[in-house]
């Protein structure tokens, strides 16, 4: 009997200790309630360099937000200009998924999205930052480009909208000055820059300052005060140049869509949504910080205010309106921008 007794107590310990193994095996490997899931860390290549203040301002901030938001599940490995690619390459390395996410300016965007070069900026367009903000968010500019942008399987999501102003080594007081200009630019400022009769050229970011101390450049518009500043410019380079060439979305997320889509729901949620707080966040500290970093640069670097004379203002307008046409030639949806932007304007009494 006493055997019998045994043997019956072998096999139920058998299963009792077979459960117990498999609970054990099961909390390792399906995390329960409450027990932090793994963390998802996507690859960003910037192009901006590590000194421009963007790379701390806009990148810390978004790293930040989406950390707090997902409870530390995502994370962005932050790489800035050059480290895997160079800028105009950022935006296929996306679109391919051989990295998750980016930021670009949109002048560095293929021939097939037609908005990219309004994106960018129409020179002597908005005067106020207020007024392209409210063209990018509540007119519908930002949805336009967009959905041009995602036929190409990428989600576009505008950083924040800001002057871009030029610095020079010696002041713009007359056309003949103006012409003597080899400045560094992109995109649709490039392109207007040349028509007006200035030497305008690309540069990646990291070879800005060489080229501009060494005087291979003699001017540079790199975001404004705060670019300007962050980038060493003011060192070589003493007068701030005003007004604005442009004030526009000139810098840029953009998001692999599938590896977007991919996300858990809450995760996808907290991307979308702090990038879209993003925008108005980093557009009004943008507009704050520049006005204390021009007036540091004046008090300490002797950095001196260019305003442009009238004849070289004129000049420019008349040029710009030319570029503005030009521009709305380049599709669909460029031809429907300008007509937003020219409504606009003249809503405003700008135009005519």
């Amino acid at each position: 009997m006493r055997n019998v007794t045994n043997e019956v107590k072998t096999k139920l310990r058998v299963p009792a200790a077979a459960a117990v193994a498999a609970a054990i095996v099961a909390t390792f490997a399906f995390p329960a309630a409450g027990i932090a899931q793994d963390k998802i860390t996507w690859r960003l290549q910037s192009h901006w360099p590590s000194a421009s203040s963007s790379f701390k301002d806009s990148l810390g901030r978004l790293q930040r937000e989406l950390t707090a938001c997902t409870k530390g599940r995502m994370v962005l490995e932050l790489h800035e200009a050059g480290a895997l690619f160079p800028a105009k390459e950022i935006f296929p390395a996306v679109k391919r998924g051989v990295i998750q996410m980016g930021t670009i300016s949109p002048a560095y965007l293929p021939e097939t999205v037609s908005t990219a070069g309004i994106a960018s900026g129409l020179p002597f367009a908005f005067r106020n930052v207020w007024e392209a903000a409210y063209f990018h968010k509540q007119l519908g500019f930002e949805k336009l480009i967009r959905d041009e942008v995602a036929a190409q399987g990428v989600y576009y999501s505008t950083d924040k909208v800001y002057p871009t102003e030029m610095v020079v080594k010696s002041p713009i007081n007359s056309m003949a000055d103006f012409r003597k200009l080899k400045i560094r630019s992109s995109g649709a400022l490039q392109r207007f820059l040349s028509a007006a009769g200035a030497a305008a050229s690309y540069l990646p970011g990291p070879e800005i300052y060489p080229a501009l101390s060494t005087g291979v450049i003699n001017g540079v518009h790199w975001g404004a005060a705060q670019g300007a500043n962050s980038m060493g410019l003011y060192e070589a380079a003493k007068y701030h140049v005003k007004p604005a060439l442009n004030i526009a979305g000139t810098d840029a997320f953009i998001v692999n869509q599938k590896e977007l889509d991919d996300l858990p729901a809450d995760v996808r949620k907290c991307m979308i949504d702090t990038l879209d707080e993003q925008f108005w966040m980093r557009t009004n500290e943008y507009q704050y910080l520049e006005q204390i970093t021009l007036a540091k640069a004046i008090k300490e670097k002797g950095v001196k205010i260019n305003e442009l004379p009238p004849d070289v203002l004129d000049h420019l307008t008349k040029v710009a309106v030319k570029q503005w046409d030009e521009e709305g030639k380049k599709g669909p949806g460029a031809e429907k921008a300008l007509a937003m932007v020219k409504k606009f304007l003249t809503e405003l009494g700008y135009i005519k």
